[in-house]
């Protein structure tokens, strides 16, 4: 148990040093608007792939939906945050869109899970398009031209408040007894079933957890960037997503967070090539892919790589 609190302590030691220290920087303007954006964008897309990460890598669930969600969230957490302009709001936006995308997660979760593999790519992705566009004709959303005019609430404390709060909660669920649940059923669903896991039912648990971060992170992003429309959550940003946690390792949190972390900044280093831009970035996902088809850790944490080493060391 000392160890235990020992190891809760140096961990929160690091995530305020970390906090406190990007915070300087952000006082001081040693950290540009430039690179202040690339930071957001990369708490929003540790968010999102963390949550992604728990339905394909943990659960084994291969969606192309994410996006969908993220859409949702933006747009709740948009139109109360326009409608009260004020803190409150701005919270109770992220709340409101997070239970709106875990509803949706729900009602899409249902039917949609009882499918597998390639069908289950395509029926969410299919459902993620169904939501788009139901944004793009509704007179509450604007339609085609989007929101502009998002009161800016999101800030660096609020993104890193909210993406250590993601890392923190769905690695306690995945270590929890759902969690394990979720795993039985990504390693072997026939035999979870027969061990007496309802997998339909952990299945739509995980998937909708997913969606209320997802929603968490696209209520941010709508604060963050003043505008939204439904074009921006079409199908190739839920490709982005899941390349990142690809990237990373299926069914590795730590890994969500290097990738997200690594691929946002060889796009702020390739800003300059503009027009070589995508076939470097590209090429360099396919020799990761050749070369580390599971992902830069896997299904390890860093965690785990510690206590190896610390295994080494007394034997």
């Amino acid at each position: 148990m000392k160890v235990l609190n020992k190891k809760n302590i140096f961990t929160l030691i690091i995530i305020i040093a970390i906090y406190a220290l990007v915070q300087l920087l952000l006082t001081t303007g040693t950290i540009s608007s430039f690179y202040e954006i690339t930071i957001a964008t990369i708490c929003i897309n540790i968010i999102l792939a963390v949550s992604l990460n728990l339905v394909t890598g943990f659960t084994g669930q291969f969606s192309l939906g994410h996006a969908g969600f993220m859409s949702i969230g933006a747009y709740a957490g948009a139109l109360i945050n326009m409608s009260m302009k004020s803190t409150s709001g701005f919270l109770a936006g992220i709340l409101i869109g997070a239970i709106a995308a875990a509803i949706i997660g729900v009602l899409i979760g249902i039917p949609t899970l009882r499918l597998k593999g390639d069908y289950l790519a395509i029926a969410t992705l299919g459902m993620a398009e169904i939501i788009r566009v139901v944004f793009l004709n509704m007179e509450i959303t604007n339609g085609a031209a989007g929101l502009n005019g998002i009161p800016r609430f999101t800030n660096w404390t609020w993104l890193y408040l909210f993406t250590a709060l993601t890392i923190v909660l769905i690695n306690n669920f995945v270590r929890s007894s759902q969690g394990r649940a979720c795993i039985s059923i990504r390693e072997d669903e026939i035999a979870a079933e027969s061990m007496g896991i309802n997998t339909t039912k952990y299945k739509v648990m995980a998937f909708a957890i997913g969606a209320a971060f997802a929603g968490v992170a696209g209520a941010l992003y709508s604060s963050y960037f003043y505008f939204i429309n439904p074009t921006m959550f079409g199908f190739q940003k839920s490709i982005d997503i899941l390349v990142i946690v690809v990237f990373g390792g299926l069914g590795s949190i730590t890994g969500s967070v290097i990738a997200a972390v690594l691929l946002a900044v060889i796009t702020t280093m390739l800003q300059s090539f503009s027009s070589l831009r995508m076939i470097i970035y590209a090429l360099l996902l396919v020799i990761i892919m050749l070369f580390r088809p599971q992902g830069l850790l896997g299904t390890k944490e860093v965690t785990d790589l510690f206590k190896f080493r610390r295994n080494e060391k007394v034997e």
